[in-house]
């Protein structure tokens, strides 16, 4: 119990730790990519600057792709070459914003990094401005006292790219954290399913010697004056120990199904709990001994599953109580339903009370119900859970088999 514990409190420490990476990353991407739409920002203001003081000391501010300083001066030409040196520096580093200048009546006078045809190039930029418009104001440049331009404009693919990088490496990190916890549960069932195998195999070895000595024994008990009801008894443990023998000889191959009674099965099974239980545990069925329900089943393995859940309920109850057995079919499912009165299952423990190693007794491997599960869902393709439980009132556990 105390390993499940802290197996799962590492795996929720990891969850956190990566949430954690996720959020911090966002959040810090958040504020880097508000940091370069500031920047892009000033970068559009600076060409807005440098275009309106340009055009002030040009003489004609509607020709601006050919404009022509006019000047007998030669500190204004010096003073013109400059300013079209600054915003020939200026359009030249700016290789990211996507930038369109309009006039007063609308008409596209500029256009900056937006990929087009020459073809295509109006219905482009009138899609483009049309964007521009959108996501924000328009920057004002003055070229005189009843001219102007506006400059229209939107973030770069790079500070586009940068908002959703964080989301990408959320994504990331979750997938991650998914496949490594499959990976992490997969090797461990693997490890668990070569153990089982192993002990399994090796337990079936090791009672077969014994269990030919006690058929020896039984045969020279025979020849003795004993009582043959004593006899009788005798074999039917020994071929209990067969049985059980056979069942873990079978753990790790792939058990034959055959469509057999459930009935019977069950009534086997019941039968030889309250031959070997004590008189105050109760046994209540819910189903008919003629009217037979057939499914297909390993009758060795699964008689065991419910051999074992009714145990685990007997030591809950403390050997006193009631054990329901309930049989239900619903067209191509059968229900099977085991209650007792015992001490209940707290709702944290539902799933892990399954898990290899999980048990509330002082002694035992905690071994039973993990192999129960595994006889159900693998070996039966059908499922086994605690369909209800109440702490100190007893427990339900449901298995549904397909028909």
């Amino acid at each position: 119990m105390d390993i499940y514990l802290k197996r799962r409190r590492w795996k929720t420490l990891l969850l956190f730790i990566a949430i954690s990476i996720g959020v911090a990353s966002l959040a810090y991407t958040n504020w880097l990519t508000k940091k370069v739409a500031q920047e892009e920002q000033k970068k559009a203001m600076l060409w807005a600057e440098a275009t309106e003081r340009l055009n002030s000391v040009t003489i004609d501010s509607t020709t601006y792709d050919d404009t022509i300083v006019k000047s007998t001066s030669p500190e204004m030409e010096e003073l013109n070459s400059k300013y079209l040196n600054f915003l020939g520096l200026v359009t030249s580093q700016n290789t990211t914003i996507p930038m369109i200048i309009v006039d007063a009546s609308g008409k596209i006078y500029l256009d900056a990094n937006i990929n087009y045809s020459k073809d295509h190039r109006e219905t482009v930029l009138a899609k483009e401005l049309k964007k521009m418009k959108s996501a924000g104001k328009p920057i004002r440049i003055d070229l005189s006292e009843n001219n102007y331009l506006l400059l229209y404009y939107r973030e770069s693919h790079i500070l586009r790219n940068l908002r959703f990088y964080p989301w990408v490496q959320l994504f990331v990190i979750i997938v991650f954290i998914v496949v490594a916890y499959f990976a992490f549960n997969a090797t461990q069932r693997a490890e668990q399913n070569q153990v089982w195998v192993g002990m399994s195999k090796e337990t079936a070895h090791q009672l077969g010697t014994p269990i030919s000595s006690l058929m020896a024994w039984i045969e020279i008990l025979k020849l003795k004056n004993i009582d043959p009801e004593l006899i009788k008894e005798f074999e039917k443990d020994i071929q209990r120990l067969e049985r059980i023998t056979e069942r873990f000889s079978k753990i790790g191959s792939k058990p034959e199904l055959l469509r057999m009674n459930l009935v019977e099965v069950l009534q086997s099974s019941i039968s030889y709990l309250k031959s070997r239980s004590s008189n105050k545990v109760i046994f209540e069925t819910s189903f008919s001994e003629t009217n037979p329900i057939e499914v297909p089943m390993n009758a060795a393995l699964f008689s065991w599953v419910i051999e074992n859940l009714c145990k685990n309920a007997i030591d809950a109850m403390g050997s006193n109580g009631t054990i329901s057995i309930q049989l239900k079919e619903k067209e191509e499912h059968v229900f099977i339903d085991i209650t007792d009165t015992g001490t209940g299952v707290a709702k944290s423990q539902f799933k892990t009370i399954f898990q290899p190693g999980f048990s509330t007794k002082k002694r035992g491997w905690g071994l039973g119900l993990s192999l129960a599960k595994r006889i159900v869902e693998i070996y039966h393709k059908g499922k086994i859970f605690i369909k209800s439980s109440e702490l100190g009132k007893g427990t339900t556990f449901r298995i549904i088999l397909n028909k």
